[in-house]
């Protein structure tokens, strides 16, 4: 997999190509980058498969991490964008998500914590702790206002397909929602597609987003 690292920090950029060397080698770091229209202009000229990106960056017009996403929504179909932060602030998550990234993790993890983060992004999958998650829907009604669920749409869903539809958009991988529920891998599959179709939504990511919205993690 091809990564772009985006960070101010040389000293930071270094480490993390060397954690990532270290703990797998499928992982092809391409280039870097330390402002926002530094990642912008390498992320169109390589065109990586995953942008690993800090939420605070200097230059362009002050947007930091999203900006840069948003300045590539372009090439969302085939980039991923996954957040490497120290702030776990509710408003720079919900800020990166919205704008497109995939997922969002410390830099407080390990590196081979970030390499199975950047496999799951690369795959379709969100990365998104249930810590982090939690977190962030105690802050939300500060950041985006208090939005209760529509009890409408809910009500388009199972109560099984409820239960997939949380931990899908918690960030778990398909196979731990069959074995936590018991139900095989194709049934998640099917259950997901489902809840994706009854809710107007196309992706993952899209679901994630929405169920931070309706707090309902």
């Amino acid at each position: 997999m091809r990564v772009l690292i985006v960070d101010d920090h040389s000293i930071f950029r270094s480490g993390l190509r060397a954690d990532l060397g270290d703990v797998v080698e499928v992982v092809e770091v391409v280039g870097e980058a330390a402002t926002v229209d530094e990642a912008v202009a390498r992320i169109a000229e390589l065109e990586p498969e995953v942008v690993l990106l800090d939420v605070h960056l200097p230059g362009g017009a002050g947007g930091g991490g999203a900006e840069v996403i948003r300045s590539s929504a372009a090439l969302l179909d085939r980039v991923r964008f996954l957040a490497l932060s120290v702030s776990d602030s509710a408003e720079d998550v919900v800020g990166v998500i919205r704008a497109g990234a995939r997922g969002y993790i410390t830099k407080g993890s390990s590196g081979a914590e970030v390499a199975r983060a950047i496999d799951a992004v690369a795959s379709g999958d969100a990365v998104f702790s249930p810590r982090l998650a939690g977190f962030v829907l105690d802050a939300f009604g500060a950041v985006a206002g208090e939005q209760a669920a529509d009890d409408d749409e809910l009500d388009r869903l199972s109560a099984r397909e409820r239960e997939v539809m949380r931990l899908i958009a918690r960030g778990y991988a398909y196979k731990e929602v069959a074995g936590g529920l018991f139900i095989s891998v194709k049934t998640v599959e099917s259950h997901v597609s489902a809840v994706l179709r009854k809710l107007q939504l196309s992706s993952r990511h899209e679901l994630t987003a929405w169920a931070l919205e309706r707090r309902l993690l």
